[in-house]
């Protein structure tokens, strides 16, 4: 049985295997389609550093504050995420999600890749993430989950 952490759920740390370096990749995209920054934030160190595109910053406040302001501007966010490789404590996962702009109503589908880092307890300590937005329109639309 894997180990568990205080709110008795099972814990996934590395050295990761191609198993859980799925499950993980799979907790992942579960917990961002919640679009909730409360949970999310739950999945990293307390000095996390992530590069989200341009932007470069450091904590879970400022990933908090971050992810507020992405889902006020990304609606019907919906996310599938890939992995791509693994090894010890890193994953990288290529990923695509839809969204549509608040101010405009324009549908997107971003693609991109992120490169992850744990901690020795499973939590993220680095996120490295590149992407690009296509506009779609809303026919054209894959994730309607």
């Amino acid at each position: 049985m894997p180990p568990t952490n205080k709110a008795n759920k099972p814990t996934i740390k590395p050295p990761f295997t191609e198993e859980t370096a799925h499950t993980k990749v799979k907790a992942a995209e579960d917990v961002w389609n919640t679009c909730d920054p409360e949970l999310v934030v739950k999945a990293y160190t307390e000095d996390s550093e992530w590069r989200n595109r341009t932007e470069f910053f450091k904590g879970r406040d400022a990933i908090k504050k971050f992810l507020k302001r992405k889902w006020a501007k990304e609606l019907d966010y919906r996310l599938c995420k890939e992995l791509w490789a693994y090894t010890g404590n890193r994953i990288s996962v290529r990923f695509e999600y839809e969204w549509r702009d608040v101010e405009t109503g324009q549908w997107y589908r971003t693609h991109g890749n992120e490169h992850w880092e744990f901690d020795e307890e499973g939590l993220m300590k680095r996120r490295d993430m590149s992407a690009n937005d296509i506009p779609i329109k809303e026919s054209e639309r894959k994730f309607r989950f």
